[in-house]
């Protein structure tokens, strides 16, 4: 198999042969589920664990943030992580203080807690690799699960589509961009995607919650926003029709995938958020994120599945593309660069 995610009807046909026996799980593995949630008694426990795996200098800081994000698109506040820090042998002290200290930092500017995990130099590795889990509390009534949109809810999208592969692609590769025309001041807006308006969505999450009953959310992360999309409707069993000239692609990113020939949609996407709620509470929580300065559009709404994922063009429909894997993915495997740089 190729980089990135495994196929969509593979996980579904791995998961189904999955039958959780303890009745305390709340929500288990499902294609489009951002976290699992167990029952604690009067309270229920969040918990999720992804790895980094893409490029990235800033590893440890990366890996609080892609999993704190799942957390809050199930409504909860992210609140303890744990990560497990693998070493390529040979690696310098120094490689380890810093994954360390961005996980430090990043825990801090969440207020999480780091409770726990395991560091080793590992035999085998060319590059660092960060797998970080993180769990949260939360009421029972407060859970947010994917599968809870409804037909007619409206789409809403925060910020720019593709933040996170444009700054990973702008960190890890910017004398590849110079010298297919992207000039110096893009690239150095394209790095600092990562931390402004950055890959965080917890506050807008958590945000959106507080406003209104928010039926369902998720975060666009490998794949692009158009596999999370699929995710969604997947999770809900429906589909969805999107007006593609809402969703922002913000000029640094259009820069970098037209220099490169990648597609925005397919590209690896955190610091979007997908919201999921009733027409009639859509513009209290696109006025109330716009409040905080975020930037957020409605770009369609959730219809019956046999409509399809589709982009709605002059009332006519054509089906969302499909990637295979994350154009990043693709991007590296085809330019014969290295996924991670040690």
């Amino acid at each position: 198999m190729k980089t990135g995610k495994i196929p969509q009807d593979m996980l579904a046909r791995l998961l189904a042969e999955v039958a959780p026996t303890d009745r305390r799980v709340l929500v288990g593995p499902a294609v489009g589920e951002d976290a699992a949630v167990i029952d604690m008694g009067d309270r229920v426990l969040v918990a999720k664990t992804d790895p980094v795996t893409f490029a990235t200098d800033l590893i440890g800081w990366y890996a609080v943030h892609v999993n704190a994000n799942d957390v809050a698109c199930m409504g909860a506040r992210p609140a303890w992580f744990m990560a497990t820090i693998l070493l390529p042998e040979g690696a310098q002290e120094s490689l380890a203080e810093g994954i360390f200290r961005q996980v430090r930092e990043a825990c801090a500017a969440l207020g999480v807690t780091l409770v726990g995990g395991h560091i080793e130099v590992s035999v085998g590795l060319e590059r660092p690799i960060v797998v970080g889990a993180m769990l949260a509390e939360a009421g029972r009534d407060d859970i947010v699960r994917s599968e809870g949109a409804r037909p007619g809810d409206c789409l809403v999208l925060t910020k720019g589509i593709a933040l996170e592969g444009t700054a990973l692609l702008a960190r890890d590769v910017p004398d590849r961009l110079r010298s297919v025309g992207v000039d110096e001041a893009t690239v150095e807006r394209a790095r600092h995607l990562l931390l402004q308006p950055g890959i965080s969505v917890v506050p807008e999450a958590l945000l959106a919650c507080r406003v209104a009953r928010v039926h369902a959310m998720h975060d666009p992360t490998e794949g692009g926003l158009a596999t999370a999309l699929y995710e969604l409707a997947a999770a809900s069993g429906l589909g969805a029709r999107i007006r593609l000239e809402e969703v922002k692609v913000l000029p640094e990113t259009a820069a970098v995938c037209d220099a490169l020939g990648l597609d925005p949609l397919g590209l690896l996407a955190s610091g979007s958020l997908l919201i999921a709620l009733a027409p009639e509470d859509c513009e209290a929580v696109v006025q109330a994120l716009r409040g905080e300065g975020v930037a957020v559009a409605c770009i369609g709404s959730l219809v019956l599945a046999e409509q399809g994922v589709i982009i709605d063009e002059r009332g006519r429909g054509k089906p969302m593309p499909r990637f295979e894997r994350d154009e990043l993915a693709r991007f590296f495997e085809q330019a014969g660069e290295p996924a991670i740089r040690p």
